[in-house]
Protein backbone atom coordinates (compact mmCIF):
# COMPACT_ATOMS: atom_id res chain seq x y z
CA UNK A 1 0.00 0.00 0.00
CA UNK A 2 1.27 3.05 -0.80
CA UNK A 3 2.42 5.51 2.03
CA UNK A 4 0.48 9.03 1.45
CA UNK A 5 -0.20 11.78 3.49
CA UNK A 6 -2.19 12.11 6.91
CA UNK A 7 -5.23 14.65 7.79
CA UNK A 8 -4.40 16.58 10.56
CA UNK A 9 -7.90 14.33 12.20
CA UNK A 10 -5.84 11.22 12.05
CA UNK A 11 -2.67 12.67 13.73
CA UNK A 12 -3.63 11.18 17.23
CA UNK A 13 -4.23 8.08 15.57
CA UNK A 14 -0.58 8.16 14.17
CA UNK A 15 0.72 8.88 17.38
CA UNK A 16 -0.50 6.39 19.32
CA UNK A 17 0.30 3.82 16.36
CA UNK A 18 4.02 5.40 16.11
CA UNK A 19 4.66 4.64 19.97
CA UNK A 20 3.60 0.84 19.39
CA UNK A 21 5.73 0.68 16.57
CA UNK A 22 8.78 2.25 18.60
CA UNK A 23 8.11 0.15 21.25
CA UNK A 24 7.58 -3.26 19.43
CA UNK A 25 9.86 -4.88 16.32
CA UNK A 26 8.10 -6.53 13.59
CA UNK A 27 8.96 -10.63 13.78
CA UNK A 28 8.54 -12.77 10.49
CA UNK A 29 6.71 -15.74 10.71
CA UNK A 30 9.36 -17.64 12.68
CA UNK A 31 9.70 -14.71 15.11
CA UNK A 32 12.87 -13.62 14.06
CA UNK A 33 13.51 -9.80 13.94
CA UNK A 34 13.08 -8.72 10.25
CA UNK A 35 16.13 -6.66 8.70
CA UNK A 36 13.96 -4.06 8.09
CA UNK A 37 12.88 -3.64 12.01
CA UNK A 38 16.21 -3.44 12.66
CA UNK A 39 17.15 -0.73 10.06
CA UNK A 40 13.99 1.36 11.32
CA UNK A 41 15.74 1.10 14.94
CA UNK A 42 18.84 2.17 13.69
CA UNK A 43 16.90 5.05 11.95
CA UNK A 44 14.92 5.85 15.21
CA UNK A 45 18.44 5.90 16.69
CA UNK A 46 20.45 8.38 13.90
CA UNK A 47 17.17 10.75 14.64
CA UNK A 48 17.07 10.77 18.12
CA UNK A 49 20.71 11.06 18.40
CA UNK A 50 20.62 13.69 16.59
CA UNK A 51 17.72 15.68 17.07
CA UNK A 52 19.34 15.24 21.11
CA UNK A 53 22.28 17.19 20.27
CA UNK A 54 20.76 20.55 20.30
CA UNK A 55 19.88 23.53 18.32
CA UNK A 56 21.44 23.00 14.81
CA UNK A 57 22.52 26.03 13.50
CA UNK A 58 25.50 26.27 10.85
CA UNK A 59 29.19 27.40 13.23
CA UNK A 60 27.76 27.14 16.36
CA UNK A 61 29.28 24.26 19.05
CA UNK A 62 26.06 22.10 18.25
CA UNK A 63 26.89 22.56 15.14
CA UNK A 64 30.56 21.07 15.33
CA UNK A 65 30.02 18.38 17.76
CA UNK A 66 27.10 17.00 15.43
CA UNK A 67 29.34 16.77 12.71
CA UNK A 68 32.32 14.63 14.64
CA UNK A 69 28.94 12.87 15.53
CA UNK A 70 28.44 11.88 11.57
CA UNK A 71 31.95 11.45 10.47
CA UNK A 72 32.32 8.91 13.80
CA UNK A 73 29.25 7.24 12.14
CA UNK A 74 30.53 7.29 8.73
CA UNK A 75 33.89 5.94 10.11
CA UNK A 76 31.71 2.78 11.54
CA UNK A 77 30.22 1.87 8.24
CA UNK A 78 33.71 1.44 6.96
CA UNK A 79 34.10 4.42 4.66
CA UNK A 80 37.38 7.29 4.81
CA UNK A 81 35.36 10.22 6.27
CA UNK A 82 36.48 13.69 7.31
CA UNK A 83 35.33 17.12 8.26
CA UNK A 84 35.89 19.88 5.82
CA UNK A 85 35.52 23.57 7.00
CA UNK A 86 34.51 26.57 5.80
CA UNK A 87 34.26 30.11 7.27
CA UNK A 88 31.12 32.39 7.75
CA UNK A 89 30.53 35.49 10.18
CA UNK A 90 27.91 34.07 12.37
CA UNK A 91 24.56 35.74 13.18
CA UNK A 92 24.06 36.12 17.27
CA UNK A 93 20.71 37.85 18.10
CA UNK A 94 21.75 40.01 21.23
CA UNK A 95 18.25 41.25 21.85
CA UNK A 96 15.36 40.49 19.40
CA UNK A 97 11.95 41.87 20.19
CA UNK A 98 8.52 44.05 19.56
CA UNK A 99 7.90 45.90 22.15
CA UNK A 100 4.09 47.05 22.33
CA UNK A 101 3.04 49.36 25.13
CA UNK A 102 3.89 47.23 28.28
CA UNK A 103 3.86 43.60 25.78
CA UNK A 104 7.33 42.38 25.24
CA UNK A 105 7.03 40.12 21.93
CA UNK A 106 10.41 37.61 21.66
CA UNK A 107 10.89 37.26 17.89
CA UNK A 108 14.02 35.60 15.41
CA UNK A 109 15.87 38.42 13.09
CA UNK A 110 15.72 37.47 9.15
CA UNK A 111 19.25 36.99 8.70
CA UNK A 112 19.79 37.94 5.30
CA UNK A 113 17.86 41.43 6.22
CA UNK A 114 19.58 44.69 7.92
CA UNK A 115 19.63 45.07 11.78
CA UNK A 116 18.97 47.69 14.03
CA UNK A 117 21.34 48.68 16.94
CA UNK A 118 20.59 47.83 20.86
CA UNK A 119 17.56 50.70 20.90
CA UNK A 120 15.88 49.55 17.75
CA UNK A 121 13.61 51.21 15.51
CA UNK A 122 9.98 53.14 17.02
CA UNK A 123 7.22 54.51 14.99
CA UNK A 124 3.60 53.52 14.45
CA UNK A 125 2.71 49.67 13.45
CA UNK A 126 0.57 49.53 10.08
CA UNK A 127 0.37 47.04 7.13
CA UNK A 128 2.80 46.24 4.81
CA UNK A 129 2.78 49.40 1.91
CA UNK A 130 1.21 51.57 3.99
CA UNK A 131 3.01 54.87 5.50
CA UNK A 132 3.45 53.56 8.98
CA UNK A 133 6.92 53.35 10.00
CA UNK A 134 6.84 49.66 11.15
CA UNK A 135 5.02 47.64 8.33
CA UNK A 136 3.30 44.19 9.54
CA UNK A 137 3.55 41.45 7.34
CA UNK A 138 2.64 37.50 6.95
CA UNK A 139 5.21 34.87 5.50
CA UNK A 140 5.30 30.84 4.95
CA UNK A 141 8.84 29.49 5.65
CA UNK A 142 11.72 30.34 3.56
CA UNK A 143 9.40 32.84 1.39
CA UNK A 144 10.11 35.31 2.71
CA UNK A 145 12.04 36.70 -0.25
CA UNK A 146 9.07 36.79 -2.14
CA UNK A 147 5.23 37.95 -2.53
CA UNK A 148 4.71 41.09 -0.69
CA UNK A 149 6.79 40.76 1.61
CA UNK A 150 10.36 40.56 -0.55
CA UNK A 151 8.68 43.19 -2.90
CA UNK A 152 8.32 45.41 0.50
CA UNK A 153 12.09 44.76 1.33
CA UNK A 154 13.33 45.55 -2.14
CA UNK A 155 11.70 48.95 -1.86
CA UNK A 156 12.38 49.31 1.73
CA UNK A 157 9.08 51.88 2.34
CA UNK A 158 9.31 51.09 6.37
CA UNK A 159 12.27 51.51 8.59
CA UNK A 160 11.74 47.81 9.68
CA UNK A 161 9.23 45.08 9.54
CA UNK A 162 7.30 42.80 11.86
CA UNK A 163 6.71 39.14 9.29
CA UNK A 164 3.85 36.64 11.08
CA UNK A 165 5.42 33.31 10.32
CA UNK A 166 2.96 31.05 8.85
CA UNK A 167 4.23 27.53 9.20
CA UNK A 168 1.72 24.51 9.40
CA UNK A 169 1.08 24.16 12.66
CA UNK A 170 1.72 27.43 15.35
CA UNK A 171 4.70 28.69 16.72
CA UNK A 172 7.70 31.03 15.25
CA UNK A 173 8.65 29.18 11.80
CA UNK A 174 11.49 31.44 10.30
CA UNK A 175 13.25 31.49 6.94
CA UNK A 176 16.34 30.80 5.76
CA UNK A 177 18.44 33.39 4.74
CA UNK A 178 18.49 32.92 1.12
CA UNK A 179 20.55 36.16 0.55
CA UNK A 180 22.41 35.70 3.64
CA UNK A 181 25.69 36.87 1.80
CA UNK A 182 23.91 39.48 -0.07
CA UNK A 183 21.46 40.91 2.61
CA UNK A 184 18.46 43.44 1.13
CA UNK A 185 16.10 45.45 2.86
CA UNK A 186 15.28 46.76 6.25
CA UNK A 187 15.21 44.67 9.68
CA UNK A 188 12.76 42.03 9.85
CA UNK A 189 11.55 40.82 12.92
CA UNK A 190 10.01 36.95 12.75
CA UNK A 191 7.27 36.16 15.45
CA UNK A 192 4.99 33.40 15.70
CA UNK A 193 1.78 32.98 13.88
CA UNK A 194 -0.36 32.87 17.56
CA UNK A 195 0.08 36.43 17.64
CA UNK A 196 -1.28 37.02 14.13
CA UNK A 197 -4.92 38.61 15.44
CA UNK A 198 -3.71 40.53 18.07
CA UNK A 199 -0.53 42.45 15.86
CA UNK A 200 -3.72 42.80 13.23
CA UNK A 201 -5.66 44.49 15.36
CA UNK A 202 -2.78 47.43 16.63
CA UNK A 203 -2.02 47.58 13.32
CA UNK A 204 -5.62 48.79 12.32
CA UNK A 205 -4.99 51.10 15.23
CA UNK A 206 -1.29 52.34 14.52
CA UNK A 207 -0.68 51.54 17.85
CA UNK A 208 3.42 52.99 19.19
CA UNK A 209 5.98 50.33 18.84
CA UNK A 210 9.61 49.54 19.14
CA UNK A 211 10.86 46.84 17.20
CA UNK A 212 14.58 45.57 17.78
CA UNK A 213 17.04 43.12 15.90
CA UNK A 214 20.24 43.95 17.23
CA UNK A 215 22.90 40.99 16.70
CA UNK A 216 26.79 40.50 17.27
CA UNK A 217 28.59 38.99 14.36
CA UNK A 218 31.08 36.45 15.43
CA UNK A 219 33.72 34.79 13.34
CA UNK A 220 33.17 31.18 13.02
CA UNK A 221 34.53 27.55 11.37
CA UNK A 222 31.50 25.25 10.04
CA UNK A 223 32.25 22.02 8.72
CA UNK A 224 30.90 20.08 5.68
CA UNK A 225 31.10 15.89 6.62
CA UNK A 226 32.75 14.13 3.40
CA UNK A 227 33.14 10.84 3.19
CA UNK A 228 34.35 8.24 -0.12
CA UNK A 229 33.81 4.95 -1.49
CA UNK A 230 36.76 4.15 -3.92
CA UNK A 231 34.95 2.38 -7.08
CA UNK A 232 36.98 -0.24 -9.00
CA UNK A 233 38.05 2.77 -11.99
CA UNK A 234 38.28 5.69 -10.21
CA UNK A 235 39.13 7.17 -13.99
CA UNK A 236 35.01 7.23 -14.01
CA UNK A 237 32.95 10.02 -13.31
CA UNK A 238 32.15 10.28 -9.68
CA UNK A 239 28.65 9.67 -8.15
CA UNK A 240 27.60 12.47 -5.53
CA UNK A 241 25.24 11.69 -2.49
CA UNK A 242 24.33 14.76 -0.86
CA UNK A 243 22.00 16.04 2.18
CA UNK A 244 22.29 18.97 4.65
CA UNK A 245 22.35 18.85 8.44
CA UNK A 246 22.16 22.45 10.05
CA UNK A 247 18.85 24.23 10.14
CA UNK A 248 16.47 25.77 13.00
CA UNK A 249 15.74 24.36 16.19
CA UNK A 250 16.29 20.52 17.02
CA UNK A 251 14.59 19.84 13.26
CA UNK A 252 14.56 16.01 13.81
CA UNK A 253 12.13 15.34 11.29
CA UNK A 254 13.61 18.05 9.03
CA UNK A 255 16.74 16.40 8.58
CA UNK A 256 16.38 13.22 10.62
CA UNK A 257 15.25 11.53 7.41
CA UNK A 258 18.10 12.21 4.90
CA UNK A 259 20.76 11.76 7.54
CA UNK A 260 19.58 8.65 8.26
CA UNK A 261 19.26 7.72 4.29
CA UNK A 262 23.06 9.32 4.04
CA UNK A 263 24.21 6.82 6.65
CA UNK A 264 22.29 3.78 5.45
CA UNK A 265 23.39 3.99 1.75
CA UNK A 266 27.05 3.83 2.92
CA UNK A 267 27.27 -0.10 3.98
CA UNK A 268 24.89 -1.07 0.85
CA UNK A 269 26.71 0.79 -1.33
CA UNK A 270 30.58 -0.67 0.12
CA UNK A 271 29.05 -3.90 -0.30
CA UNK A 272 27.90 -3.26 -3.96
CA UNK A 273 31.26 -2.58 -4.87
CA UNK A 274 30.40 -0.02 -7.24
CA UNK A 275 32.39 0.70 -10.77
CA UNK A 276 32.92 4.33 -9.65
CA UNK A 277 34.06 6.87 -6.71
CA UNK A 278 30.65 7.27 -4.22
CA UNK A 279 31.09 10.59 -2.78
CA UNK A 280 28.97 11.52 0.27
CA UNK A 281 28.67 15.14 1.62
CA UNK A 282 26.36 16.18 4.71
CA UNK A 283 26.59 20.40 4.48
CA UNK A 284 26.23 22.54 6.90
CA UNK A 285 24.75 26.42 6.38
CA UNK A 286 21.94 25.26 4.70
CA UNK A 287 20.06 28.10 6.49
CA UNK A 288 22.50 30.48 5.55
CA UNK A 289 21.81 29.98 1.28
CA UNK A 290 23.61 26.93 1.04
CA UNK A 291 27.10 28.13 2.63
CA UNK A 292 28.03 24.31 2.68
CA UNK A 293 27.82 22.38 -0.31
CA UNK A 294 28.90 25.95 -2.40
CA UNK A 295 32.15 25.10 -0.10
CA UNK A 296 32.34 22.02 -1.16
CA UNK A 297 32.01 22.67 -4.54
CA UNK A 298 34.47 25.42 -4.76
CA UNK A 299 36.95 23.20 -3.69
CA UNK A 300 36.38 20.60 -6.65
CA UNK A 301 36.34 22.87 -9.64
CA UNK A 302 34.46 20.89 -12.41
CA UNK A 303 32.63 18.41 -10.19
CA UNK A 304 29.07 19.78 -10.59
CA UNK A 305 28.85 18.99 -14.55
CA UNK A 306 31.26 15.76 -14.16
CA UNK A 307 29.93 13.83 -11.99
CA UNK A 308 27.41 10.90 -13.43
CA UNK A 309 24.77 12.48 -11.41
CA UNK A 310 23.58 13.85 -8.07
CA UNK A 311 21.44 12.58 -5.17
CA UNK A 312 19.66 14.85 -3.19
CA UNK A 313 18.20 13.61 0.36
CA UNK A 314 16.14 16.56 0.35
CA UNK A 315 13.81 17.98 3.53
CA UNK A 316 11.34 16.61 5.81
CA UNK A 317 11.90 12.28 4.07
CA UNK A 318 9.70 10.18 6.30
CA UNK A 319 8.23 13.27 8.08
CA UNK A 320 4.92 11.99 10.15
CA UNK A 321 2.92 14.97 10.07
CA UNK A 322 2.41 15.38 6.23
CA UNK A 323 -0.84 17.82 5.26
CA UNK A 324 -2.90 16.85 2.77
CA UNK A 325 -1.66 18.75 -0.05
CA UNK A 326 1.65 18.21 -1.64
CA UNK A 327 3.75 15.12 -0.10
CA UNK A 328 6.57 13.82 -1.92
CA UNK A 329 8.13 16.08 -4.66
CA UNK A 330 10.42 15.02 -6.97
CA UNK A 331 12.85 17.13 -8.79
CA UNK A 332 15.41 15.72 -11.28
CA UNK A 333 17.28 17.01 -14.25
CA UNK A 334 15.94 15.43 -17.36
CA UNK A 335 13.56 12.20 -18.14
CA UNK A 336 16.15 9.26 -17.94
CA UNK A 337 17.47 9.92 -14.56
CA UNK A 338 13.82 11.40 -13.05
CA UNK A 339 12.49 7.68 -14.60
CA UNK A 340 15.15 5.86 -12.06
CA UNK A 341 14.03 7.61 -9.19
CA UNK A 342 10.35 6.73 -10.06
CA UNK A 343 11.01 3.06 -10.70
CA UNK A 344 12.35 2.65 -7.63
CA UNK A 345 9.49 4.78 -5.62
CA UNK A 346 7.24 2.85 -7.35
CA UNK A 347 8.73 -0.75 -6.57
CA UNK A 348 9.10 0.41 -2.90
CA UNK A 349 5.54 1.23 -2.51
CA UNK A 350 6.13 5.51 -2.05
CA UNK A 351 3.64 7.30 -3.99
CA UNK A 352 5.14 10.69 -6.33
CA UNK A 353 2.80 13.78 -5.63
CA UNK A 354 4.17 16.18 -7.24
CA UNK A 355 6.98 16.41 -10.20
CA UNK A 356 8.90 19.57 -10.58
CA UNK A 357 9.49 20.53 -14.40
CA UNK A 358 12.97 20.31 -15.28
CA UNK A 359 13.14 23.89 -16.67
CA UNK A 360 12.52 25.09 -13.06
CA UNK A 361 14.94 25.93 -10.72
CA UNK A 362 14.78 22.98 -7.48
CA UNK A 363 14.54 23.78 -4.25
CA UNK A 364 17.27 22.70 -1.74
CA UNK A 365 21.09 21.94 -2.54
CA UNK A 366 20.11 21.01 -5.76
CA UNK A 367 19.75 24.11 -7.08
CA UNK A 368 23.36 24.39 -6.67
CA UNK A 369 23.87 21.71 -8.95
CA UNK A 370 20.86 22.90 -11.76
CA UNK A 371 22.59 26.00 -11.87
CA UNK A 372 25.98 24.41 -12.56
CA UNK A 373 24.81 22.27 -15.34
CA UNK A 374 24.64 19.01 -13.31
CA UNK A 375 22.72 15.82 -13.77
CA UNK A 376 20.51 15.66 -10.35
CA UNK A 377 17.43 13.61 -8.57
CA UNK A 378 16.19 14.90 -5.64
CA UNK A 379 13.47 14.65 -3.44
CA UNK A 380 11.62 16.88 -0.71
CA UNK A 381 8.27 16.03 1.42
CA UNK A 382 6.06 18.22 2.72
CA UNK A 383 5.96 19.01 6.45
CA UNK A 384 3.45 20.27 8.89
CA UNK A 385 6.54 20.60 11.22
CA UNK A 386 8.61 22.82 8.88
CA UNK A 387 10.91 24.54 10.58
CA UNK A 388 8.42 24.51 13.95
CA UNK A 389 10.31 24.93 17.58
CA UNK A 390 8.10 21.28 17.96
CA UNK A 391 9.90 19.32 15.18
CA UNK A 392 11.43 16.85 17.62
CA UNK A 393 10.54 13.68 19.42
CA UNK A 394 10.05 10.19 18.12
CA UNK A 395 6.52 10.61 16.56
CA UNK A 396 7.64 13.56 14.10
CA UNK A 397 9.19 10.58 12.57
CA UNK A 398 7.69 7.89 10.23
CA UNK A 399 10.73 5.30 10.63
CA UNK A 400 9.17 2.94 8.10
CA UNK A 401 8.78 5.48 5.57
CA UNK A 402 12.40 6.69 5.52
CA UNK A 403 13.53 2.49 5.26
CA UNK A 404 11.28 3.04 2.33
CA UNK A 405 13.52 5.71 0.91
CA UNK A 406 16.36 4.38 1.99
CA UNK A 407 15.26 1.37 -0.19
CA UNK A 408 14.67 3.43 -3.05
CA UNK A 409 17.64 5.87 -3.06
CA UNK A 410 19.83 2.51 -2.80
CA UNK A 411 18.52 1.22 -6.44
CA UNK A 412 19.14 4.53 -8.03
CA UNK A 413 22.58 4.98 -6.46
CA UNK A 414 23.82 1.24 -7.86
CA UNK A 415 22.57 2.16 -11.01
CA UNK A 416 23.79 5.50 -11.37
CA UNK A 417 27.57 3.97 -9.81
CA UNK A 418 27.56 1.36 -12.48
CA UNK A 419 29.97 1.17 -15.54
CA UNK A 420 26.85 2.46 -17.67
CA UNK A 421 23.78 3.52 -15.72
CA UNK A 422 21.93 4.91 -19.09
CA UNK A 423 22.52 2.07 -21.38
CA UNK A 424 19.45 1.03 -23.27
Amino acid sequence: MPLRAISRRNWLELMALTTVATLVPRHDSAGQTTAASLRENRIRRIVREFEEQGFHRTGTSVDRASANWLRDLAHQSGLTASLESFSLHRVDPVSAALIVGGRRIEGIPLFDAAFTNERGVAGRLGLLDSDAEIGLAESRPNAAGAGPLGDARRANRHRAIVCVTRGGEAGLCPSNAESFLEPFGPPVLQVGSELASWLQEQAQRGAEVRLVAHVKRTPAEAFNVIAKISGDDPALPPLVIMTPRSGWYRCASERGGGLACWLELMPALRQAKPARDVVFVASSGHELGYLGINAFIERRPGIVSNSVGWIHLGGNIGAAARPQAGGNTVQASDDEIERLLAQAMTSTALTIDVRVPHNRVPGGEAEVVHRGGGRYVSVIVSNIMFHNPMDRGPRVIDARAIGAFVEAFGMVAKTLAGREPFRS
